[in-house]
């Protein structure tokens, strides 16, 4: 970790085009932030995913660090930002479930691991732009585990090259990991039962959202409007998937088009959200650092 550097954004313009898209409607330091949590995000994932070796003691060591060396850069990022360590270790601890031919087998495994992915992420970027409320952090963890579920519908054939299935086991019986990667045409009835899942974590998804949407009275006006954007440009990705009937085995993408239209009727949306008035829903069980 010591060659790590915590000022790039590049990786964000080019990686996370959907935040970074964003971005831009975020105050400059929250901006830089996010960019920096981005940085540091991306760099532990890359390592977690790289040329499929098992990564294991590698992020078990990080973990150590983190807790151990409070001089570490990721350290004093957190530190400075009012992010609890158990946060971040939350996020490593994902990572490692990765590093096993990771198969969910029910919801409850798949929010689990969303939360520990992408949960985490969510939280930490609620202290980067100042959310300050107590109420706030589930909403916060929601917004990102619904972020995530997208990408597990986006990246279903991807993801079982890497010989990972995120789509839960209960929901898709029968099919197997060579179902999912397989180059030629799923026969008519898995193609179905795969379809019908992806739509199911979409809907799912839903529902984080809404949840992700109650907190945005607890989000600081200046980053209210970004975190919006930056969800329904992720939910549109989601949206535009739902639109296949059948499994698609290649990533959908936004073009630029349809990034402006949905920011547009974002700015417009935005503005009748006090009228709306989003209420959250228990659709999960608690987690042990949700109030850090």
């Amino acid at each position: 970790m010591k060659n790590l550097e915590l000022n790039s954004t590049i990786d964000l313009k080019r990686d996370g085009k959907s935040f970074y898209w964003a971005s831009f409607f975020l105050p400059k330091n929250s901006r830089n932030n996010a960019g920096i949590l981005y940085s540091i995000c991306r760099y532990f994932d890359d390592i977690a995913d790289k040329n499929n070796e098992d990564k294991t003691k590698y992020l078990e060591d990080v973990i150590k660090e983190i807790k151990i060396n409070k001089s570490n850069k990721v350290n004093i990022f957190l530190k400075n930002n009012k992010i609890h360590q158990a946060i971040f270790i939350d996020l490593i601890k994902g990572l490692i479930i990765d590093q096993t031919n990771t198969k969910i087998q029910n919801k409850e495994d798949l929010i689990k691991y969303s939360y520990h992915v992408a949960g985490t992420v969510g939280l930490m970027m609620s202290k980067i732009i100042g959310v300050k409320h107590d109420m706030a952090a589930r909403s916060a963890i929601d917004l990102g585990i619904g972020m995530q579920l997208t990408n597990i519908a986006r990246d279903v054939y991807e993801d079982a090259k890497m010989k990972r299935i995120y789509l839960p086991a209960n929901w898709i019986p029968n099919i197997s990991l060579s179902d999912l990667n397989a180059l030629s045409e799923s026969n008519l009835e898995q193609d179905k039962k795969i379809s019908n899942a992806i739509h199911d974590i979409i809907s799912l998804s839903e529902k984080f959202y809404k949840n992700g949407f109650a907190g945005l009275k607890y989000i600081p006006l200046s980053a209210r409007l970004a975190i919006f954007i930056a969800a329904n440009v992720y939910r549109g990705i989601g949206i535009k998937i739902k639109k296949n009937k059948k499994y698609i085995k290649k990533r959908v993408y936004l073009n630029l088009f349809e990034k402006i239209l949905i920011t547009m009727r974002s700015i417009l949306f935005f503005i009748l959200i006090p009228f709306i008035n989003y209420q959250y829903q228990k659709i999960r069980n608690g987690l042990p650092n949700e109030n850090l």
